[in-house]
C-alpha cells in the first residue's frame, strides 16, 4: 500500500504543476493510470500578500498549521509546501504540524550535492533569494551560493508576481531569466536552483546557461519515492532547523 501524500498550496502555478508531477512520476513507477493517492489543500494567495509586505511570518506559519491540519484530517502521511518562499514561516518557532513536511530548500540542497555541484545560483522571489532558507540549507552540505545583482533581484521578484503567479510566461521576460543565468555562470556558478516553483514553466534546461535545479519537480519526485517507501519518511514537523 503507497502512503497518501498532501500538497498544501500557496502559488496556484506551482501547486499544480507539483500536483501534475506526482501523478506523473506515479504513472512511471506504478503504470498506467496509477499513482499515489494525493490530496490538495490550500486558500488564495491574495490575503497573505500583506502578511509577506510586513514580514509576519507567525501569522503565514498560522495560517500553513491550518492547511496542514486539513490535508491530515483528509488521511495524508506527510505533505509538501511547493513554494519556496513559504518554508521561511515553516521554519518559524511554534506548534508542531499534524503531519511531517518534506523541506524543499533540503531537497534541492540534497540534489545539488549528489550532482557534484559546487556554488549554485539562487533564483527565487527577493525574500527566498535574500532570506535564510536556501544559505542555510546549502551550507550544511558545504555548497557555496550567489544570487542576482539587486536590480535583476527586484526584476525577478516582479516577474514572478506580476506574470508567472498569474500563469503569464512572456518571452521577454524568459530571455531576462537567461541573462540573469548567464551572469551567475560568469560568476563561477556550476548550477542554478529555480527556487520559485513557477520559473521551471519559464525556464527549461533547453535554454538554461547552466544546469538547473527544478525545485518543483525535485520536490514531488521525492514525495513519490517516499510514498512508495524508497525513501525514508520524512521527520521534520516544521521549526527552526
Amino acid at each position: 500500500m503507497t502512503i497518501h501524500i498532501g500538497i498544501l498550496a500557496h502559488s496556484a502555478e506551482g501547486a499544480t504543476l507539483s500536483y501534475r508531477t506526482v501523478w506523473q512520476e506515479g504513472i512511471g513507477k506504478m503504470g498506467a493510470h496509477d499513482h499515489p493517492r494525493i490530496t490538495m489543500s490550500g486558500g488564495p494567495m491574495a490575503p497573505t500578500m500583506e502578511l509577506w509586505e510586513r514580514g509576519d511570518l507567525a501569522a503565514l506559519r498560522q495560517l500553513f498549521l491550518e492547511d496542514a491540519q486539513r490535508l491530515a484530517a483528509a488521511g495524508a502521511d506527510f505533505f509538501i509546501l511547493p513554494d519556496n518562499t513559504a518554508h521561511m514561516a515553516l521554519e518559524q518557532p511554534g506548534a508542531d504540524f499534524a503531519i511531517p513536511c518534506l523541506h524543499i530548500a533540503e531537497i534541492v540542497a540534497a540534489a545539488a550535492q549528489a550532482a557534484g555541484h559546487r556554488k549554485i545560483g539562487v533564483l527565487g522571489t527577493s525574500w527566498t533569494m535574500e532570506g535564510p532558507v536556501y544559505i542555510e540549507a546549502l551550507a550544511r552540505r558545504n555548497l557555496e551560493r550567489a544570487i542576482p545583482a539587486p536590480a535583476d533581484r527586484q526584476l525577478i521578484h516582479n516577474a514572478i508576481f506580476d506574470e508567472l503567479c498569474l500563469g503569464e510566461f512572456r518571452d521577454s521576460t524568459r530571455q531576462e531569466f537567461v541573462r540573469i543565468i548567464s551572469g551567475l555562470q560568469s560568476q563561477g556558478c556550476d548550477a542554478v536552483a529555480l527556487v520559485c516553483t513557477e520559473i521551471p514553466l519559464l525556464v527549461t534546461e533547453y535554454i538554461s546557461p547552466l544546469p538547473i535545479l527544478d525545485s518543483t519537480r525535485l520536490q514531488a519526485k521525492a514525495a513519490v519515492a517516499v510514498a512508495l517507501g524508497e525513501q525514508a519518511m520524512p521527520q521534520w514537523r516544521c521549526g527552526p532547523i
